[in-house]
């Protein structure tokens, strides 16, 4: 019989949890110039709007995944649909060869993209919204 959480998944929520918590502090501090520049010229706001908007969400992700116990697995859900729709920045990135955070090549760009499906498995996994076989 599995309990609701182990040991592994909660160490991997509180590290996801602060991990967002610290990229929206992120947001609406220090690395706010380098957030814009990730941002899609296409987007219908300032890009300053999306970086302060994205970083209270994640803020508020962080603290729901640090905290939240009876809605885990929709806070799981929530996380691995917001890693989803801020994707279309990570390709921005890449097909405008913005440097940001350290990514100033385009095989660093692109070795990005491939760890944002492994943030929605991550969120998932670690609420136990994907259930071991």
């Amino acid at each position: 019989m599995h309990s609701l959480t182990t040991i592994p998944r909660t160490i991997s929520r509180l590290a996801l949890g602060g991990f967002l918590l610290s990229a929206g502090i992120g947001h609406l501090g220090k690395h706010r110039k380098e957030f814009q520049a990730q941002v899609p010229d296409w987007m219908p706001t300032s890009k300053d709007a999306v970086v302060l908007a994205s970083g209270g969400i994640e803020i508020a992700l962080g603290t729901a995944l640090l905290t939240s116990t009876r809605h885990r697995p929709r806070v799981g859900r929530v996380t691995a649909l917001f890693f989803a729709l801020i994707f279309p920045g990570n390709i921005n990135q890449l097909v405008t060869k913005t440097s940001a955070f350290g990514l100033d090549t385009d095989w660093k760009r692109a070795i990005r993209l491939l760890f944002q499906p492994l943030l929605v498995v991550w969120a998932l996994w670690a609420t136990r919204t994907v259930h071991n076989a």
